[in-house]
């Protein structure tokens, strides 16, 4: 269009607001990656296993029928710390297996085609790319994991009664605290390994390793120095202390509470250098 016409202007539209911006790259992420019927029926059977628990506690709070007419229940039908913990841990590993499917797509592809100025040449930070990408997993791996467990736990609120809340409030803290923590490990480590491996096959590939290289390299750390502190390499090893702690329940880790959220937050360091190293609005090529 020749200038002397004077016929173009700016946007005049209207402009999402500065605080939720970041949303913008989760609703067109979702938009792609529910075009694969794969990951939507993976992600429909993630709540078959919730919805079994819903049964059992059901079950379970109907037995006590049984008790009030003489008959002895046996103790393995009981809703406490460790229903909650295999619920956090089947649950915990599905949002796993979605991390790996759905995290090597997140940074890699923007990567690949030097998409990054292009993001960047708008009013759209660092910060908010990383945030952004984030949020596609750790909204996702919610709906799978803390807030099915909520509901549980206030399902077996209104069938048990005040009684057992009073007893087992913890549990609702260990639900969302725990879940979030492995969200956000989770998280991280996949938008980290998707920055620096451009490839999203080999990135997919380096999400699922990793658990298995940290736990062998804790092994060996642990058999060579006669110690338990290279479990705090373990990523898997370092969640499982977190949850046990906050269920009120012995991990048996060799970790104690403390040097798991150490390495907890150690991961979660090396994870934001890594992208604060990757994700720039420029890059230079030798």
């Amino acid at each position: 269009m020749a200038v002397y016409k004077r016929t173009y202007t700016t946007y005049s539209g209207p402009l999402t607001p500065p605080r939720t911006r970041f949303l913008v790259l989760p609703r067109y992420s979702y938009e792609r990656l529910f075009q694969s019927r794969f990951l939507t029926g993976f992600l429909v059977a993630c709540f078959f296993f919730p919805l079994g628990c819903a049964g059992y506690l059901y079950l379970v709070n109907n037995l006590s029928v049984f008790s009030s007419m003489g008959f002895p229940v046996p103790d393995v039908f009981k809703i406490d710390s460790s229903f909650f913990r295999v619920f956090m841990n089947f649950q915990g590993g599905l949002a796993y297996i979605l991390t790996a499917l759905i995290g090597p797509s997140l940074i890699a592809p923007d990567l690949a085609n030097n998409a990054l100025p292009t993001y960047f040449s708008r009013p759209f930070s660092r910060t908010e790319y990383v945030v952004g990408k984030v949020s596609v997993l750790f909204i996702l791996l919610s709906i799978i994991t803390w807030v099915p467990g909520v509901i549980l736990f206030f399902l077996q609120v209104s069938q048990a009664g005040s009684g057992w809340l009073s007893n087992n409030w913890f549990i609702l803290r260990a639900i969302i605290l725990g879940n979030l923590a492995w969200i956000l490990i989770l998280s991280l480590l996949s938008v980290a390994l998707s920055a620096w491996v451009k490839w999203k096959v080999v990135a997919g590939a380096l999400i699922l390793g990793v658990f298995g290289i940290g736990a062998g390299l804790a092994g060996i750390i642990n058999s060579i120095l006669s110690t338990d502190y290279g479990s705090m390499i373990d990523i898997s090893r370092i969640m499982y202390t977190i949850w046990s702690d906050q269920l009120n329940i012995e991990s048996q880790t060799g970790l104690e509470p403390f040097e798991a959220w150490t390495g907890f937050f150690a991961v979660c360091i090396v994870c934001l250098l890594m992208l604060e190293r990757k994700i720039r609005p420029k890059e230079i090529v030798r």
